[in-house]
């Protein structure tokens, strides 16, 4: 098997894996499941996984790259103060949600009330993957701040920390609700009114 062939069936496994754990949770995703929509032999998953923790935390770093690929992109947009870069970023976010019917949420907040506590794997996972977002968020708060477009008198890994937990109580609020609601009082209360300069 060459390595491509391994890279693309790698990624079909994570590819299928994170939407079979948005949509059945970590414990209600099974494995065979997983391997019968990715058109994977069942015997092959552990060639590519030693286990089914190792497979969730892979499937948390799989589930954030795109997210941090898109807030990189809109932070380096020329011409946009950070916080116009955030807004926009967030607004892509809640207007993809929408689309999908408010569908899945956030991998990662699902994966923390499940396994967060359980999964020594995951857990070290979701960390990484967490941090790795708020660091980026503080990124463009700072330069925000330093825009004049956010408030200084905050430090903005606090602020970014904030945001990360409103947008996670945002998510599962719009799935409760079914609306978008949540998400957009996130954006104009969170992030424009308290991060934003008033």
């Amino acid at each position: 098997m060459s390595d491509r062939t391994i890279d693309a069936t790698k990624k079909r496994l994570l590819d299928h894996g994170v939407a079979m754990l948005l949509l059945n949770g970590y414990h209600g995703a099974g494995l065979a499941e997983i391997l019968k929509a990715a058109g994977v032999p069942k015997g092959s998953f552990y060639y590519y996984f030693a286990s089914k923790e190792e497979f969730g935390a892979a499937a948390v770093e799989h589930y954030i790259a795109p997210f941090l690929r898109l807030l990189t992109e809109r932070l380096a947009e020329p011409g946009k103060s950070g916080l116009e870069a955030l807004t926009a970023y967030f607004r892509d976010l809640a207007a993809e949600l929408e689309a999908n019917d408010f569908k899945g949420g956030c991998l990662l907040g699902n994966l923390m009330g499940e396994v967060g506590d359980t999964s020594p794997a995951a857990r070290d996972a979701l960390k990484r993957a967490v941090d790795r977002y708020r660091d980026l968020l503080a990124k463009g708060l700072a330069r925000a701040q330093q825009d004049g477009a956010a408030r200084a008198d905050r430090d903005a890994r606090a602020m970014a920390d904030l945001l990360v937990d409103g947008w996670q109580g945002a998510l599962l609020r719009m799935k409760v609700e079914r609306s978008a609601a949540p998400l957009h009082a996130f954006i104009n209360e969170t992030l424009l009114g308290y991060c934003g300069r008033a």
